[in-house]
């Protein structure tokens, strides 16, 4: 009697009805659709920070000039302004919603933040050792030294969190980044108050901006970027076996701490391209990866492409909000995610304890 029922269920489990793969496909169809739609908003809000900014210019006379550029003033602002400006939106938005599903990912926490491994602050340390001991002024310069303040945060913290006899653990890790950040953020504190020059300097870097970036920040950021994101796309599936522990984990063939170490070095590289072309912006690495899995489901795979697509749409859109609601001027694009963000971390803060009660 046993023997039956065990063969019956063996049966089951090894061939499900044929509505099953037929709802797979369709669920399949509907996540490419959604991919469609994600990517034909973010065209939508690409063109629409090519025509929107300080200087009015018509759409149509927009258009023209993008596809022939005549050397004109309209022609230079377009060509030489708000299209690196577009398209290091584009870059940062992908690196920032990508390390944010990492990092909730690895650390099996829906809070995650790219930020919690330091990687924030480290660039932040970066941009303010070499503007307060250097002297360096321009953009392109303060890139470098944010992204080496990146590298060596991300390793301090790496390190802390394999200190010892245990391995670097997800949980590990947040403390050590927790820490480091702390540090950090003192240290520049103190460099910040004795050097008010530096200061004056680093405020507008720290507030998050899209604003003053040119092609060759671009050209500078994008490797490290391109780098990152393709790590992480190949993380995704040992990262969906990960989901249901570490022991099932390597029981499906995944190397638990070569896929940890692989994560922390594309998060790495992700968010430290991200913050230190555009300076630290908040809320894009934490909110986009809920909405991705709310259309797209756990399966990591779907979330990372929906979250390359809709990062950047929130943060180009962000910036298109920023030049219209300051207009003649602008507001800052991390000024506006952090607006736009914070009512979603606060209600996700009260969903985890509704959950946890």
């Amino acid at each position: 009697m046993s023997l039956t029922i065990e063969t019956r269920a063996v049966s089951e489990t090894r061939d499900p009805a044929p509505a099953v793969p037929g709802a797979r496909r369709g669920s399949a169809a509907l996540r490419a659709l959604g991919l469609l739609l994600a990517l034909g908003a973010l065209l939508l809000v690409g063109l629409t920070s090519v025509w929107v900014g300080t200087r009015g210019i018509p759409f149509t006379s927009t258009w023209t000039l993008l596809l022939h550029p005549d050397g004109s003033e309209a022609s230079v602002i377009i060509h030489d302004y708000r299209i690196p400006r577009t398209l290091l939106g584009f870059v940062v938005g992908m690196a920032l919603g990508l390390s944010g599903a990492l990092m909730q990912a690895m650390t099996r926490n829906p809070l995650a933040d790219p930020g919690l491994l330091g990687v924030n602050l480290g660039a932040s340390t970066g941009v303010v050792l070499c503007v307060a001991f250097l002297g360096v002024g321009s953009v392109l310069g303060q890139v470098w030294f944010a992204l080496l303040g990146a590298v060596v945060a991300t390793l301090v913290v790496y390190l802390l969190g394999s200190a010892g006899r245990a391995v670097a653990t997800p949980d590990r890790l947040v403390v050590a980044g927790a820490a480091v950040t702390a540090v950090l953020y003192a240290f520049n504190s103190t460099v910040l108050l004795l050097r008010p020059r530096a200061f004056d300097q680093f405020r507008f870097w720290t507030a998050g901006s899209l604003a003053g970036r040119t092609f060759d920040v671009l050209e500078a950021v994008v490797p490290f970027a391109a780098a990152g994101a393709l790590l992480a796309v190949g993380l995704a599936p040992a990262l969906n076996a990960l989901a249901m522990g570490d022991q099932l984990g390597r029981a499906l063939g995944v190397h638990v701490i070569r896929t940890r170490v692989l994560g922390a070095v594309a998060v790495m590289l992700l968010c430290g391209a991200a913050t230190a072309a555009a300076g630290p912006i908040g809320f894009v690495g934490l909110a986009v990866p809920h909405a991705a899995r709310f259309v797209a489901g756990p399966d990591q795979r779907w979330v990372m492409a929906y979250s390359m697509l809709l990062a950047p749409v929130l943060l180009i859109g962000a910036d298109v909000l920023g030049r219209v609601l300051g207009a003649p001027g602008e507001v800052q694009v991390g000024i506006i995610t952090a607006f736009l963000g914070a009512p979603l971390f606060v209600a996700l803060c009260r969903r985890r304890k509704l959950v946890m009660l």
